[in-house]
């Protein structure tokens, strides 16, 4: 009798695992130094790999890449990007600002769209998030303790994980982004266990989040978690509430993580208007420039990458020559203020109420449809899911009152949009 030998199949890795490659890059440590101005680091490279790989893959399938409405709501920018960069200063500065904006909300997400086949792959890609923000928030809580964080107060004590202090919002984001996926995953119907390290997750990333220093990252984090728990059962949230309470007991009072410059940084939240600081009145400074900039080119705006060049028309005295950065790892540099610090007004500026309404129109499509498909998963076991596909929207839409694209880990924020537009456009329907 003889056997016939079967040839060994070949190991087939999820394709999904090329956009988890990008995370796992925004994991290395980056050069100090850099303008601060483009902010195109090694993720950005693997990000344009992985739309290359996404688009190939397509095409050797022979399959339609996107449904209709996918291709509308994910091409909305299209148009007032366009049309923002023939207004731009040169051809070259269009062009790049053309290509990050593609790069951000259309070609890195459209690439997740493809790679992510089923809620399995999700799942992979929500825990990689928490993974990273899980080594970026240990690294950052290494920085506080050990006083070799970038500059706060005159104290090297703010935590950047490895993104230094010319990205000071990096690492902020990122936890975020990780306590927002571990908290959607922990109030969803996986095995106990599952729920269990995730809760043990979230709980844990509160501790780097708080030693960030970042009010803009506190703020949209707690409204971001506050609507995860509504929206998973008042029961689940009022557990989970009482659980999040003990744990500050615990950070606060056992560890001792309430100093006063934490405390001073928390209070001076609801003191903005009454006694801002320098940072404060340089971000009211700023917005009121782009406003002057928007009124005199309602339509179009300025054109792309042409903020710093209006800014000084616009701005009034008040605002400084920049921010000093400083510490891990990096010499002492003033660092220009070249946008608003709010995506929003940033774009309608640069790009007036044509791109505004384009990228607006594509991330309140991507909501709706979002917060449709988590209404039809209520008790389903794609709750996770939709909690975190829905948390993650919320938390980038909250953010961007008072942040922007820029720096190295904005290829995090091309990620999540990714993410949401497979759950809002594909995951939900399933």
């Amino acid at each position: 009798m003889s056997f016939a030998l079967s040839p060994a199949r070949p190991l087939r890795l999820p394709p999904v695992l090329a956009a988890v490659a990008v995370l796992a890059v925004l994991a290395l440590p980056l050069a100090p130094g850099g303008d601060g101005e483009s902010g195109a680091g090694p993720a950005d490279a693997v990000s344009a790999l992985v739309v290359l790989y996404a688009a190939l893959r397509a095409v050797r399938e022979r399959r339609r890449p996107l449904s209709a409405t996918a291709a509308v709501v994910l091409g909305m920018p299209v148009v007032g990007l366009a049309v923002a960069a023939m207004g731009a200063a040169s051809p070259g500065a269009g062009l790049t600002g053309l290509g990050r904006y593609l790069q951000v909300f259309v070609l890195v997400p459209a690439a997740v769209v493809l790679l992510v086949r089923d809620r399995a792959d999700f799942r992979l890609l929500a825990w990689s998030f928490v993974g990273l923000a899980v080594w970026q928030g240990a690294v950052g809580v290494h920085q506080y303790v050990t006083g070799t964080g970038a500059s706060y107060q005159g104290e090297l004590i703010r935590a950047v994980g490895t993104f230094g202090p010319q990205d000071v919002m990096g690492m902020a984001t990122v936890v975020s982004f990780g306590l927002v996926c571990a908290l959607g995953l922990a109030l969803g119907r996986a095995p106990v266990r599952q729920r269990v390290a995730a809760g043990a997750c979230a709980l844990g990333l509160l501790l780097p989040l708080a030693v960030s220093f970042s009010r803009g990252a506190w703020i949209a984090t707690v409204l971001t978690c506050a609507v995860q728990l509504v929206l998973a059962g008042l029961r689940r949230a009022l557990k989970v509430a009482a659980v999040a309470v003990a744990a500050g007991v615990v950070l606060v009072g056992g560890f001792g993580i309430g100093t006063a410059m934490l405390q001073e940084r928390l209070s001076s939240i609801g003191q903005v208007t009454d006694a801002p600081d320098q940072s404060v009145v340089d971000r009211y400074t700023l917005w009121a420039a782009a406003t002057g900039m928007w009124r005199q080119h309602p339509v179009t705006g300025v054109g792309l990458k042409n903020f710093p060049a209006y800014r000084d028309g616009h701005a009034s005295l008040a605002l400084s020559s920049g921010s000093d950065t400083e510490g891990a790892g990096a010499a002492f540099r003033k660092q220009p203020l070249l946008s608003p610090h709010d995506m929003y007004l940033l774009v309608l500026s640069e790009q007036g109420l044509l791109g505004l309404l384009a990228l607006a129109g594509s991330w309140l499509a991507l909501l709706v449809c979002g917060l449709r498909g988590l209404w039809r998963m209520q008790g389903g076991a794609g709750l996770d899911c939709a909690l975190v596909a829905c948390g993650l929207l919320i938390w980038q839409l909250v953010d961007f009152a008072y942040a922007d694209i820029g720096g190295p880990s904005t290829v995090l924020t091309a990620v999540v949009f990714g993410v949401v537009a497979w759950w809002a456009l594909v995951g939900a329907a399933e």
